[in-house]
């Protein structure tokens, strides 16, 4: 197996509770990568055309970026994604924090979530160990409330949860998911995906850390970042998103006019 992949994907079938794991070889890696990558692979093998987004045929996949969990600073980041319930179509979305890193840490790349529970349930990943529990009690709870009430129940107080508040419970068609209390997967609608499943949570910690290829490489651009942060992407912190405006317009990769367009005239007058 190459460096940084465990080759193990968790898979989780909530209709019958049962839980399993996705083994894959470098090949797999070296093309799908990590991230969209491997949500656009299993969306488009698993979900069957003209399923109801919000029904249980539907597939949530979760995937860690090639990256995430290194020493490499800046690069936890996790993709979503899903038949999107907004459009109807492809759904995607993408956050940051240490959510996707734990997933990591507990051995696994990423996370399927098929069929439908009967019942409000959270799935907790702890190391190897995975379990469902009943997640009734916190079923209604804001997001904050909800990862306050799993870690007590857990007991682990560093446990991080991807989880929905009541708008994902309602199915608002624009839910987003929260990845701990800073992070959001904001995109398609995934937030109600994992609402009609009746999955409130995926709480999850590990110790496990992968083993990179090149070791003193990883080495050598963590602390070249460290040292040049000030004059590379402090701006990213000054901001924002608005930092790449100048990149994005000049690729033809700036959304315009609902994206007819991909570069804006006048662009600089908006940063």
């Amino acid at each position: 197996m190459a460096g940084a992949f465990w080759g193990r994907i968790l898979r989780v079938d909530l209709t019958s509770g049962r839980i399993s794991v996705d083994e894959h070889d470098e090949k797999f890696y070296r093309t799908y990568v990590g991230g969209r990558g491997i949500v656009t692979h299993y969306l488009l093998k698993a979900v069957p055309p003209g399923c109801d987004p919000l029904g249980p045929e539907n597939v949530l996949v979760f995937a860690a970026s090639v990256l995430t969990g290194t020493a490499i600073p800046g690069t936890a980041r996790n993709s979503a994604g899903a038949k999107s319930p907004l459009t109807g179509g492809y759904g995607e979305g993408e956050g940051g924090g240490d959510w996707g890193v734990k997933l990591r840490w507990a051995g696994f790349d990423g996370l399927i979530v098929t069929g439908q529970s009967q019942k409000p349930v959270y799935l907790w990943i702890n190391n190897n160990t995975t379990e469902l529990r009943d997640a009734s009690k916190i079923w209604g709870l804001k997001a904050y409330e909800a990862q306050e009430a799993i870690r007590d129940e857990v007991g682990d107080r560093r446990a991080t949860t991807a989880m929905i508040g009541p708008g994902g419970e309602r199915l608002i068609r624009y839910a987003c998911i929260a990845l701990g209390l800073h992070d959001f997967i904001g995109r398609a609608g995934m937030g109600a995906v994992m609402g009609s499943k009746r999955l409130k949570a995926i709480a999850v910690n590990g110790k496990a850390r992968p083993e990179v290829a090149d070791k003193q490489g990883v080495t050598a651009i963590a602390r070249w970042l460290r040292n040049n942060y000030e004059t590379t992407l402090s701006t990213m912190t000054d901001m924002g998103t608005a930092r790449v405006l100048a990149v994005l317009n000049a690729a033809g990769g700036l959304p315009t006019h609902n994206f007819r367009e991909g570069s804006f005239e006048g662009y600089e007058t908006i940063l």
